[in-house]
Parts: structure tokens; sequence; C-alpha cells
């Protein structure tokens, strides 16, 4: 597995669990044409910038993203896991899985989880396409999954959503969308001191998974 796609707020293992600095922005949107989600690129470290140019966006299969807001360890564990029962359950059914389906399986992973020592600190989203549409939920470290039309997670959501709340609108285009995402993740950026570094953005369409062009990206940020 590439570490590189592992999103993530890192946290020094000297750290408290109370202690523990949060910070990233990630936005979602289903559109008639597709689902966008897009990222900042900033991992901190309490007020450290651990890094600067991290990728939030985890492919889980050919046409399911995952964003993470959280902890490096937890991340990587879960989509591990994720990857690996979703695999297990197309075997056993001999089909592909439904996002819906895959969002209650990541949901009882961080619900059976939430009692322990150590829960799952993280706050995710999960886009996807399947022979229903286009799905997005949410989910959090308690196990809540819930679907939407729009979402945005992490420190910098506040401000993202702004942007959502004003510009979302049905039937939007997929062009749209990722104007709006940009625009909410920069939002974020600004205002947010645990967001920065720069933004991805990804679509998920009858095609898979494809990432925005960085200079389509600057465009519409400048």
């Amino acid at each position: 597995m590439d570490l590189n796609l592992i999103p993530v707020v890192l946290v020094d293992s000297m750290i408290s669990k109370d202690e523990m600095k949060h910070g990233t922005t990630t936005v979602g949107i289903v559109t008639k044409e597709g689902v966008v989600v897009a990222a900042e690129k900033r991992a901190t470290m309490g007020y450290l910038i651990a890094h600067k140019a991290v990728t939030k966006v985890i492919p889980i299969t050919d046409s399911i993203a995952m964003t993470t807001a959280g902890m490096v360890g937890d991340a990587q564990m879960l989509a591990k896991y994720l990857k690996a029962e979703i695999e297990l359950y197309e075997t056993r059914k001999n089909k592909k899985i439904t996002v819906k389906a895959a969002a209650t399986l990541l949901a009882n992973i961080l619900y059976s989880n939430r009692f322990s020592m150590f829960p799952f600190y993280v706050q995710l989203l999960l886009a996807g396409k399947d022979d229903t549409g286009y799905h997005l939920f949410s989910l959090g470290p308690d196990g809540s999954n819930i679907e939407d039309k729009y979402v945005s997670t992490g420190s910098g959501s506040v401000m993202a959503y702004g942007v959502l709340e004003d510009k979302y609108k049905d039937g939007l285009s997929l062009k749209e969308a990722i104007v709006i995402a940009a625009r909410a993740i920069r939002a974020a950026m600004a205002r947010d001191i645990a967001s920065g570094g720069g933004i991805d953005v990804y679509t998920i369409t009858e095609k898979g998974i494809s990432k925005v062009p960085k200079e389509e990206i600057d465009k519409i940020v400048k």
C-alpha cells in the first residue's frame, strides 16, 4: 500500500490523546454527473506543519474513494480494513459492493471500536458510484453514518460550509461542483491554520476515479 496516499494529521507519540491537535478540510459534492471530493494538503502536529503536500483522498476501489481527517495510524488501518473487507465481500457475493454497503461496513468497524481504550480518531467521507447512482456518506468516530448531497469535514469545515451553503443547488454539473469544492477548500485555507499547502480535487464518474489537473484548480482559485 502506498503510504503517500494516506491523509492526515500527524501526531507525536509523546502527546496525550487530550492534547492532540486535529486539522484538515475535506469536501464532497454529489452531482447528476458524478461525485466531487476535495481536500487541502497540509499535515500538522500540534502547531507544527509536519508536511506540506500530502494526499488526503484514498481510492478504496475503482469506483469508491475515502477522504479523512484525523490520525495517520487510524487512517492507515481503516483503509486496510475496508479494502480487505470489500475484497472479501465481493469474492463471496461475486458482485460489486454498493457505496451504501461499503459505508455501513466502515461504520460498523468504527462503532465496534468506539468503547475501546484507543478508538479511531478520524472523520471520514466515503464517496462513489454503483448501480443505483452516485452517493456520498459522512462517518464519525462513533460509527455515525449519514448520506448527504454535500458535506465537509475537519477543522476548516466551518469556513468551507459557508461556500457550500451559498453555492450548492440541485442539478449542479460536474464542472460547477469542481469549482465550488475548490473554492470551499480555498476559503478554509484562508482562515484555518491547520489547512493549507494546496488543493486536490478528484471526480468519481462512469469512467472511475480521476484527479482534476492542478492547472485547472489553480485557475479556479485565482
